[in-house]
């Protein structure tokens, strides 16, 4: 038989081996090392998340850019000549059709873009916040916005701009100058 004898107060090696192991500085080392393995894969999968979705606002917003905006006069393969750039954060013109919360805006040069009104869109006529029911077709708009993924035009922002040939701030239109008369 074995002579070995064990008293309460002492554990068996076992136990003795297994607690230098996690004391020691190799454990602390492959510890640390796990750890820092782990982050990084989280780091590296948040970026991979975040690269799809750009990735992916960028292929929708392309897809639906022509149907949208129309592109550029005379075409991409052009120089832009200033004017020919499309903005995608705004619009001005004419409201041709309001369907709900959807507006299509003809704008100067007959391109017809699409603007959707949020519940947190402010419209303004003069210096007086109005609702969107108030809007009419063949009102003239100012649209400041952001573009979503559908290439639209999510508006903040819209001023309908007064028809100068019968509405002026004031109330009344000027008076057109008498040829050879001085004021």
């Amino acid at each position: 038989m074995d002579n070995t004898t064990f008293t309460k107060n002492e554990p068996p090696q076992i136990s003795n081996g297994v607690n230098k192991f996690f004391q020691s500085k190799s454990f602390q080392i492959i510890t640390w090392s796990i750890a820092v393995i782990i982050l990084f894969l989280l780091i590296f999968n948040l970026g991979m998340i975040v690269g799809f979705r750009k990735a992916n606002f960028s292929y929708k917003w392309g897809e639906n850019y022509h149907e949208n905006f129309a592109g550029p006069r005379g075409g991409f393969f052009r120089d832009f000549g200033g004017r020919d750039f499309i903005e995608p954060h705004g619009v001005f013109g004419q409201i041709i059709k309001i369907e709900g919360s959807t507006l299509i805006i003809k704008s100067p040069d007959n391109v017809e873009k699409t603007v959707i009104v949020k519940d947190d869109t402010v419209i303004e006529r003069f210096r007086e916040t109005i609702k969107l029911t108030d809007l009419k077709i063949d009102d003239q708009i100012v649209v400041i916005g952001e573009p979503n993924t559908s290439g639209q035009i999510e508006a903040k922002f819209i001023r309908i701009m007064p028809d100068p040939r019968t509405e002026m701030p004031m109330g009344k239109l000027p008076e057109p100058p008498i040829p050879g008369h001085q004021r």
